[in-house]
């Protein structure tokens, strides 16, 4: 999100004219873009991971490819997506995190529901991959689970079949809207974003 920040401000510069010192913040970008490259992707486990030296996995990367960070192409994103579908991947459902692990970060208990915002980006991201027929019947499991009013909650349980936590929450809701645009015939945000991505750091680590 720090890159995010960056890169924004020299988009406001250069798309919009906005006054500001674009050379400097480029320069920025592209030593927060380098250092995340070096020092955030664990090579032995083929992922980003969840800080630097770690060898845990977190959902939240799903993000990278959606703001335009890396294409979800790039082998070391397209290794991390395989790595998370693997490993954070429950009953169709992605956790942000592995459920018996989660105390280690956020301080709650263990067994968390599964995170509903995170779904939604990986069917972002198998739709960026091109891997469109698990994309769309991703969304439409996702789709099936809100009330009849279609609303849907933070969290997901899947052993018990209802949604949990903050209901209705708004961020999930914005996670489907994002969603149902990136799957329309036209070009969706992720897309537009991820159309200025950084691609000149090599393709592996």
């Amino acid at each position: 999100m720090a890159w995010v920040a960056i890169d924004r401000a020299v988009r406001a510069v250069e798309e919009f004219g906005f006054d500001g010192p674009a050379d400097r913040w480029r320069a920025l970008r592209d030593t927060i873009h380098a250092e995340i490259c070096e020092k955030g992707f664990n090579a032995e486990l083929g992922a980003f991971t969840q800080y630097y030296g770690s060898d845990k996995l977190d959902a939240a990367i799903l993000m990278m490819p959606l703001v335009g960070f890396l294409p979800a192409t790039d082998e070391r994103m397209a290794s991390t997506i395989r790595a998370i579908e693997k490993g954070l991947l429950f009953d169709g459902y992605v956790a942000r995190y592995h459920p018996e692990e989660s105390g280690n970060v956020d301080g709650l208990p263990p067994g968390e529901g599964s995170f509903l915002p995170c779904s939604f980006w990986l069917v972002d991201c198998l739709h960026l991959m091109g891997r469109e027929d698990e994309a769309r019947a991703m969304f439409e499991r996702l789709l099936a689970i809100r009330t009849p009013l279609g609303l849907i909650a933070e969290e997901y349980e899947t052993t018990r079949g209802r949604q949990v936590g903050n209901f209705p929450q708004a961020f999930t809701h914005v996670g489907l809207i994002n969603t149902a645009r990136n799957l329309s015939p036209r070009m969706g945000p992720a897309e537009h974003r991820g159309a200025g991505a950084l691609t000149s750091a090599p393709a592996t680590p």
